[in-house]
């Protein structure tokens, strides 16, 4: 392994665009490594998730550690740094908000990050020894760091070539007669939102379609549709004309910050629902009824297939309301709801399911299987001898 290295200096500096692209492009190769990986630990596990070949688990890791570490190498390497400081520069010329102090953060980690990495490619192990194994693994979490929150560094400099603020503001007089016109068709079921996001400055920017007299205009809105205040910034022919004109997207946020798509916890062991019932159907007795009953519903680590229902809807009750808009703390409190009635629906189908297997009995031995598949004579055999004819009474018409 070669030392990482930064553009020859007195060199033609890479422009934002281009540190960006760079910063994506590593990104994608990290998808595709941890998508390579997750099918092969997949293939490392039995049916019900947990891992019965353990060393061709960590043979998978091994290897997407050092895959890691190329990719990082060759396409990222030369480009982190400058990226970095185009990002700082870009921070600093932006209009005060919340989540700027956040963004400040991400690049403070991604700087110690970079500057792990390249001490540590700098000091590179034996090709193929154990040192170099654990040289990898030991800079898997800083590869990481990069494919998950250098999108933000990218987000900051891909600000300086498309700008931060509204190319063709309306004039005061033109913002109200717009916001009343798309109030109105609101009002009427005539306002449909299609897409929104959040400039530079933190406010909300919606599009939607404005149908007035049998013909629908693009119009763009600041603030939350759903609650009073919000504005008509400006009204378009078409979305891409839109896009030229208004504030560049920012990067959405995250509902747990503290979460990570390339360093996941093995997954649980669990019970699909289509075993569960598959048991029910095999099962001769209410034991097993009751056994596929309960797998349903137990909690903790290997919870069954309603607790884990019951664990989704609530979890998209915290993401709607983290969504700080009218419509979506409404959704939050129908969703918080509905993971009430799960809860309750999974004590009643718990108590059931105990009443069951109290009740010690099996089917009833008349309900006897049906062959699926009847006795034929093999095909090499001669047909069976018909009766013979001799004794028995004749018939006569």
């Amino acid at each position: 392994m070669t030392p990482a290295t930064n553009p020859a200096s007195g060199g033609p500096r890479p422009s934002a665009a281009e540190l960006s692209n760079a910063a994506g492009n590593f990104r994608l190769r990290m998808s595709v490594i941890d998508c390579a990986t997750d099918a092969a630990l997949d293939r490392t596990r039995d049916r019900h998730g947990r891992t019965v070949h353990p060393a061709a688990a960590e043979a998978a890791r091994a290897h997407r550690n050092r895959s890691a570490v190329e990719e990082y190498r060759t396409h990222l390497a030369p480009h982190a740094e400058a990226l970095l400081d185009v990002a700082r520069l870009v921070l600093d010329e932006l209009p005060p908000a919340q989540h700027l102090a956040g963004w400040q953060a991400v690049l403070d980690g991604l700087h110690a990050t970079t500057a792990k990495i390249r001490w540590t490619l700098e000091r590179p192990a034996a090709p193929g020894s154990e040192d170099e194994r654990a040289q990898h693994a030991a800079l898997w979490p800083h590869l990481t760091a990069w494919a998950e929150h250098g999108y933000i560094a990218s987000a900051l400099a891909d600000q300086r070539a498309v700008g931060q603020h509204q190319k063709s503001p309306l004039t005061d007089e033109e913002r109200q007669k717009w916001t009343e016109m798309a109030m109105s068709a609101q009002r009427r079921g005539a306002l449909e939102l299609i897409e929104s996001w959040y400039a530079a400055d933190g406010q909300p920017i919606t599009l939607a379609y404005l149908v007035e007299d049998d013909e629908s205009i693009v119009v763009a809105l600041r603030g939350d549709p759903g609650a009073p205040g919000w504005q008509v910034i400006g009204h378009y022919e078409h979305e891409y004309e839109a896009g030229r004109d208004l504030p560049a997207p920012v990067p959405p946020g995250v509902l747990r910050a503290d979460l990570s798509r390339h360093n996941r916890p093995a997954p649980a062991p669990e019970m699909s629902l289509q075993d569960l019932i598959r048991d029910v159907v095999e099962g001769r007795s209410a034991g097993d009824a009751s056994n596929a009953l309960l797998g349903a519903v137990q909690g903790g680590y290997a919870a069954g297939p309603m607790a884990r229902l019951q664990e989704l809807v609530e979890t998209s009750a915290q993401f709607a309301g983290a969504l700080e808009t009218v419509q979506g703390r409404q959704v939050a409190g129908r969703l918080s709801a509905l993971g009430r009635q799960i809860e309750f629906l999974t004590r009643e189908v718990r108590e059931a399911a105990e009443d069951l297997g109290a009740t010690v009995a099996v089917l009833p031995p008349h309900r006897t299987p049906v062959m699926r598949v009847r006795p034929r004579p093999a095909v090499d055999t001669s047909p069976p001898v018909p009766p013979s004819f001799a004794g028995m009474p004749v018939r006569h018409r």
